[in-house]
């Protein structure tokens, strides 16, 4: 990363880790769970989203989910991007493996996340079991179980209280403060991308939330008086500059 200045903020010295995760349902899992399961794919999808789904999307919960992509971004306590960390594949054990090691870099090291506490997390659990491996401690602290930690940060609960008011989403966060995001694709679309093998098209929709992320997190905590307005501005100005970057190689151009 290039984007490195001097900063000074209210933190306790830790660093963060910014991340996401990209998943695919779990085909062969899921035709052992669903009774009679189609032998069409896209029929068993929809009979498990009906089964096992939740809400009106009928979105199914982490456990049944894969991984095939993660992107992190390491920063310290006051807001400066150090390193970019990622792992993107078909063999869910090797990213997990790689994801765990780099987990490792740092001993007491916080997570900063969109939604992570309800899906990435428990993900990454669920999948640590069925492969048999040891997630870091760390994860399991108490600095991030606890709800209201500030070392587990997920942005739903900052920006929902805690559920009081309705979650918002990424993209329509970024909306407000004007970053264009979700350039490089939906959610939705990962599954497609996956069968047609793209996967640095994977990787870079991951890279785009992560650098989403982490724009959000920096103009919360300027927002809230955690940090001062020109170490907010300067440390704003590059991520957009690298979030844009991102999107570019993507072949859109994001919206002004």
């Amino acid at each position: 990363m290039t984007f490195i200045t001097n900063s000074s903020s209210l933190f306790t010295k830790i660093m963060y880790f910014v991340f996401d995760i990209e998943s695919i349902p779990d085909i062969p899992f899921l035709r052992n769970l669903v009774a009679d399961s189609p032998e069409d794919d896209e029929a068993l999808l929809e009979v498990a989203a009906e089964e096992l789904g939740r809400g009106k999307s009928n979105f199914l919960p982490p456990m049944y989910h894969q991984m095939v992509s993660w992107v992190g971004l390491w920063i310290t306590d006051s807001g400066e991007p150090r390193q970019k960390v990622s792992w993107t594949g078909s063999n869910e054990k090797d990213g997990l493996v790689e994801l765990i090691h780099t987990l490792t870099t740092y001993k007491d090291f916080g997570v900063i996340h969109h939604n992570g506490k309800g899906f990435d997390l428990p993900l990454i659990t669920y999948r640590a079991m069925k492969f048999g491996l040891q997630l870091p401690s760390r994860l399991n602290a108490h600095d991030i179980r606890y709800r209201f930690s500030k070392q587990n940060y997920d942005l739903m609960d900052e920006f929902s209280n805690f559920g009081a008011s309705s979650y918002p989403k990424l993209k329509h966060i970024g909306a407000l403060i004007n970053i264009p995001l979700k350039v490089t694709g939906e959610g939705n679309e990962v599954l497609s991308m996956f069968r047609e093998g793209k996967m640095e098209q994977i990787e870079r929709y991951c890279y785009e939330d992560v650098m989403a992320t982490y724009l959000i997190w920096l103009h919360l905590q300027y927002t809230i008086g955690s940090m001062k307005k020109n170490d907010f501005e300067n440390l704003r100005d590059r991520a957009k500059t690298k979030l844009i970057e991102i999107q570019t190689e993507s072949g859109e151009t994001p919206k002004k």
